[in-house]
């Protein structure tokens, strides 16, 4: 097998990228006990963001090379969803979801965006192929994710997903996602 040591890491870190879209649980996101005490006004950045929380006034930069600031967005419903990778089982499913209750997800006037860690050309190519209505956010550098606080396995995303109000604080999080259901207890939280 001449030239097998080195197929044998590209073809880990591809099974590593599959496996990391599976609808699996996300990474623990406990905090270390003795950096909590540090400082009790201090933000715990280890801990998941929670409902009520102001959401991060940061920076989204869109698949078509818009930026939009998510602070603008006050006034509106926004979901920023986070996934960990393009054109894969799981990650196909949600997108497909959202896509398939688009005309309900308008109705309840939300605005989506879908995050992970690929490249702007990577979006484009699963926006083009599943005819996704909604911007991806390019976290190359995942600055969103840290942002949002959402770990990361091997630079890939966890799927979790965050609705904000329209007073531009956390109304829902979603620390599992099934990418099955998802669409629909989006919409429902939402409407409520």
């Amino acid at each position: 097998m001449n030239g097998s040591p080195r197929l044998l890491p590209l073809l880990v870190i591809a099974a590593l990228g599959l496996a990391a879209c599976k609808d699996d649980k996300p990474a623990s996101t406990k905090a270390d006990p003795a950096a909590a005490g540090a400082n009790p006004h201090a933000v715990d950045e280890s801990k998941p963001l929670e409902v009520g929380d102001a959401a991060p006034d940061i920076t989204l930069k869109l698949n078509d090379g818009k930026e939009v600031k998510l602070s603008s967005l006050k006034g509106k419903q926004v979901l920023v969803y986070f996934y960990p990778k393009d054109d894969t089982p799981g990650c196909t499913i949600e997108a497909q979801g959202l896509r398939d209750g688009w005309a309900d997800i308008q109705a309840a006037g939300l605005e989506v965006y879908g995050v992970s860690t690929q490249d702007a050309e990577s979006h484009k190519a699963f926006i083009d192929k599943y005819k996704l209505p909604f911007p991806l956010v390019v976290d190359t550098d995942a600055a969103v994710s840290k942002a949002f606080r959402v770990p990361l396995r091997l630079s890939f995303a966890a799927r979790q997903s965050f609705l904000i109000g329209k007073d531009g604080k956390i109304k829902h999080v979603w620390l599992e996602v099934d990418p099955k259901e998802h669409a629909s207890t989006v919409i429902a939280a939402a409407k409520s």
